[in-house]
Formats: C-alpha cells, structure tokens, sequence
C-alpha cells in the first residue's frame, strides 16, 4: 500500500506539472514564479538572499540588502565573489526619478609596466597569482553606495557574514566543484591552503565552512570604515604579501583608491530601454548585441533553431572583437561609447552576418 499510495502521489506531481507547463505554455517550466508585495532579493545562494531578506525586515533600503548579500557571497561563493574583487552598480533612485551608474572597479598598480611582461617572456596577463591582481574596489564601493543610499549601519549590514564567518555555513553543490578544482591551482601561493581549504581540499558539499579571519577583518571594516582597508592595517599586510610573492599591488595604489560616479547608457531593443555602464566595465557588448540584433526578424526564425543560435553567436563575435579593441580605462583611453552604441555603425556591422556563412 505504501508504494501504492507513492505512485499516487508521484503521478499527480506529473499531472500537476504537465498542467503548469499547459498554462505558462513552456515546454521546460521548473517552477512557478516569485510574486511578493513588499520587496524581493535574488542571489545566487539562498542564504545570500534570505539575509538580503532580513535586512529589508529591519527597514534597510535595497542597497542595505545588496550589501549585506554580497558581504555574505564573499564567503560562502569564493570562487567568484569577495572583498578582494571589484563591484559594479547601476541603481534607480526612485525620490529623485534617475538611475545611478558607480563603478567600483580598481586600476592596475601604478609600478606594474609592460615592459615586465615582456621581460618575463608573456604575451598575455596570467590568470592566477600576484602578477595581475589589481586594487580591490568592493570595499569602497560598498561605503559609497551606503552614503547616498544606504539607511542601517554598516556594522548591522555586515553582522550576518561575519556570524557566518565564525558559525560556519553548508557549502553548496556547485561551489564545492569549482572549489576543488581551483585548489590544487592555487596551492602554490603562500597562504592559500591554510585560508581557503580543509587540509589541503576545497570543502565538499555540505560541509560546514568557517573562515574566522574573513570574520575579523569584516568586523575592522564594519567598526573603522572603508580606510582600515585602504589605509590601515589590512592594506599594509596586502601590499606585503604582493612584494614578498611576484606582485606589484602598492600600499599606495591602495590608499589613492577611490570609486567614481558614472552616468549609465542605454540603448532601445524592440521598445524596451536597456541600460549598462560605460567602460572599463565590458557592459556595453550587451548593448552593441541587441543594436545588432535588433535588424533581424525573429518571428520567422524559430526558437532555438540553427538560425536562431547562429545570429546571437555572431553578433557576440562581433560585439566581443569591438571589445578586444576599443575598451579601456576612460582615464586613459578614450572609447568612442556613442559611435559605437550608434545605428549607423550597427548597420554597417551587421552587413558582416549572413545567415548563409
């Protein structure tokens, strides 16, 4: 009767998903959509979005929870997120009715030249150890966004990492996999095994992961603001670690770091207004594809067909050569965003497409 009653219930989950993908009209629907009243957080980690959740409960503003969440990433997504990479912002601020591009990206330190990479014999930035680290700028654009937007302390906004940094938290699934293959990667740099791995490995899902000095420094952050990492006692034990291992990264090129205010840019795709940040961010590659795409008529390509995947391919290869070379730090280099963002220029690019080649 057991399996009986299971069968049962296995056969109206079918019937009742059948159903689902029957109303939405999708063939691949999964799950129903997310509907709420009073505010939403969406991250890759659920526990990254329920503390964006949490926040949002004690009256912080949407920057509040974003900041909160991605303090949190930084612990529990390694692999892709932390206090030592760069941040990138577009918010819409709706007392003044204007979207806010900040761009909180770092620059390459002042010393490193390209005359050391010809010596060392290398033709292209190496992915992995000191040489390519540039100026961490998610501290400092965390601090700015919370000026002008933010409402709840920093130390309250940091407060649910830092317990998890302590109390530990399950790893999942798929960070677990990229985490243990880039540890054997990054073993070779002083220090990496004894921060980031559980003797030796990257943790397997499930296990409970601490990271007690993540925790501390996050707590000098919270109490002594932006400087204690760009001025203080955590800048000066990076610029050391650089100097001692290959890197070029300066207690200078950190303390001079500062994020900049950027107007976003857009672009219309079928009525609908697109917007990213200009360079040195690599946003507007998006914007150039859907310029590209938008000469093409795709109520009579299908869905997913050869056509349908060739045209986005070759608008990409097409959008990402531009990006190889015109982007570039503004300060130094100037991209012409406007030409490029233009209709005339997508026209001509267009023409390079044919769905015959």
């Amino acid at each position: 009767m057991k399996t009986l009653r299971l069968l049962a219930l296995a056969s109206v989950l079918s019937a009742t998903a059948h159903s689902a993908d029957r109303i939405t009209g999708a063939s691949f629907a999964s799950r129903s959509e997310v509907i709420a009243q009073h505010g939403m957080a969406a991250t890759s980690q659920p526990l990254a979005s329920q503390i964006a959740l949490d926040i949002l409960k004690q009256g912080g503003t949407a920057v509040d929870a974003a900041i909160a969440a991605n303090a949190a990433l930084g612990l529990m997504e390694p692999t892709g997120n932390g206090i030592g990479g760069d941040l990138f912002a577009i918010v819409w601020d709706a007392k003044t009715e204007k979207l806010y591009g900040l761009n909180g990206s770092g620059r390459s330190p002042a010393a490193l030249t390209l005359a050391h990479f010809h010596q060392l014999g290398l033709k292209a930035i190496p992915g992995h150890g000191p040489l390519p680290v540039s100026v961490p700028g998610a501290v400092d654009a965390w601090f700015e966004l919370h000026k002008k937007f933010g409402k709840l302390p920093m130390k309250t906004l940091l407060a649910p990492a830092i317990r998890y940094a302590r109390e530990g938290h399950p790893v999942s699934e798929l960070i677990a996999w990229y985490w243990q293959r880039s540890a054997p990667v990054l073993a070779k740099w002083p220090g990496f095994s004894e921060q980031m791995t559980l003797q030796g490995r990257g943790p397997n899902k499930g296990e409970i992961w601490k990271n007690p000095n993540l925790a501390n420094t996050l707590e000098k952050i919270a109490r002594d603001g932006r400087n204690a990492f760009y001025q203080g006692e955590i800048a000066r034990t990076i610029a050391a670690y650089m100097k001692k291992n290959g890197g070029f990264l300066a207690f200078e090129d950190l303390a001079r770091h500062k994020s900049e205010w950027v107007e976003p840019v857009s672009v219309n795709y079928r009525g609908y207004d697109v917007w990213e940040l200009p360079p040195n961010g690599q946003g507007i590659a998006a914007l150039q594809m859907l310029n590209l795409l938008e000469g093409f008529d795709f109520s009579t390509i299908p869905f997913g067909s050869a056509d349908h995947l060739h045209l986005f391919v070759e608008a990409k290869k097409l959008a990402f050569a531009d990006r190889a070379k015109f982007y570039a730090d503004p300060h130094f280099a100037k991209t012409p965003v406007a030409h490029l963002l233009g209709d005339n220029y997508a026209n001509e690019r267009r023409a390079l497409i044919s769905l015959n080649s």
